[in-house]
């Protein structure tokens, strides 16, 4: 009786957050896409304005020289810029305090971000902090707690994956509790997503196969459950093929430019439809892992997608139909049920054909009841999945991604 009422609740909640996110003014940035659009960002009449911009990156991505272009077409203009590259693989509120101190040292007017979710995810914070000094990261914590907008900011991925050039959400890391939490506010979306996609040609293949398991994780959550569209459904179908189409070339090719700006494209629109439509358990599941054992995000998602979708079961059959037919799994006689199972298989063979294990190495078992907790509190009433787990549901499904 108790689970029946809390599934009435989350059902409630999902209709007036579907109404929400229906009415709700929510913004797309410019694209600058295509090999070297990094270049063109100095010309956007945003950017031109500013006279000390903070970069937040990592030391990797500084080391390897990508950020080169960039820093080279700021010079050129005029613009002074300071760079934060402490970010790490799940940025913490000390990186988001670090950098609005260095934000505010240099006298910054805006902020870019370059690099994986990581680096972005952290500037929106950055830019949160510095526009309501007053109230802390983990205040923020949920949907719409960012009162005062954040300085200009700009994007520029290094990854095909992530989608945080587009969204609502910021993912951050509480190092006190090894809890990994969402924000969610209209105001930290970046003005201007610069999709280049020769900035992605040195990934290594783990990265590649990972960040476009994320987005392709980001598509599906989208489309299957309740609250989508028919403008985050045509944008999550658009995704979908995108990445059966060309993650496993990236994979094995690296340096095909078209399929990496494909890629990119794919991550951007995957990014549009959960902002809107959001996500599931695969993420309340993910980004639990990535809070208590530091597993990447993208990693986490592609491991865990193919145990929730099966978990969904006949709830879900029809919409990955669907997207069976959308990129071509199966033949015209199948049935839904048949072409939902060999979708669910295709994901499976994807992952094993570019080395993503089937479980979570990092996993303990006695940690499991802590994480199915924090799973469900993440996801129940606030993601409009096809099928609500019970606590029993949750922490079976965890244990199945035990080694």
């Amino acid at each position: 009786m108790r689970f029946s009422f809390k599934k009435g609740y989350h059902r409630t909640y999902n209709k007036v957050m579907k109404y929400a996110s229906v009415i709700l003014p929510i913004p797309i940035p410019k694209i600058l896409s295509g090999e070297g659009s990094v270049k063109k960002l100095v010309e956007n009449k945003k950017l031109k304005k500013l006279k000390n911009i903070l970069i937040v990156t990592d030391k990797v991505l500084v080391q390897l020289n990508l950020l080169d272009d960039l820093l080279n077409s700021l010079k050129e203009n005029s613009i002074n810029y300071v760079i934060y590259d402490a970010v790490q693989p799940n940025p913490t509120i000390k990186n988001v305090e670090d950098g609005r101190i260095l934000y505010k040292k240099n006298k910054c007017d805006g902020i870019i971000a370059f690099g994986g979710g990581s680096p972005m995810d952290c500037a929106k914070i950055i830019g949160a902090r510095v526009a309501n000094p007053y109230m802390s990261v983990r205040k923020m914590k949920g949907l719409f707690r960012v009162f005062l907008p954040i300085p200009p900011f700009f994007c520029i991925p290094t990854t095909a994956g992530t989608g945080s050039e587009t969204t609502i959400a910021a993912v951050i890391t509480d190092p006190d509790t090894h809890e990994k939490f969402a924000i969610n506010d209209i105001k930290i979306v970046p003005k201007v997503a610069v999709l280049d996609p020769l900035l992605m040609v040195g990934l290594p293949p783990h990265i590649t196969s990972t960040t476009g398991m994320d987005a392709l994780t980001h598509a599906v959550e989208a489309y299957i459950g309740l609250n989508g569209t028919k403008f985050t459904d045509q944008k999550a179908e658009n995704a979908t093929k995108l990445i059966f189409e060309n993650l496993e070339k990236v994979y094995n090719n690296p340096t095909d430019i078209e399929a990496r700006n494909n890629m990119a494209l794919a991550s951007f629109d995957a990014g549009l439809a959960f902002t809107r439509a959001y996500i599931g358990y695969v993420h309340a599941v993910a980004h639990n892992m990535g809070g208590m054992y530091g597993v990447p995000h993208g990693l986490a998602n592609a491991i865990i997608l193919p145990y929730v979708l099966e978990y969904y079961g006949e709830s879900s059959v029809n919409k990955l139909a669907d997207l069976a037919r959308i990129v071509k799994i199966g033949e015209n006689k199948d049935s839904d049920e048949i072409l939902s199972k060999k979708f669910i298989e295709k994901i499976k063979e994807m992952n094993e054909n570019m080395k993503i294990p089937r479980f979570i190495k990092e996993l303990k078992k006695e940690d499991i009841p802590l994480i199915t907790e924090r799973a469900l509190k993440e996801a129940n009433p606030a993601y409009p999945v096809p099928k609500i787990m019970s606590y029993k549901d949750c922490e079976n499904l965890i244990t199945k991604l035990l080694s």
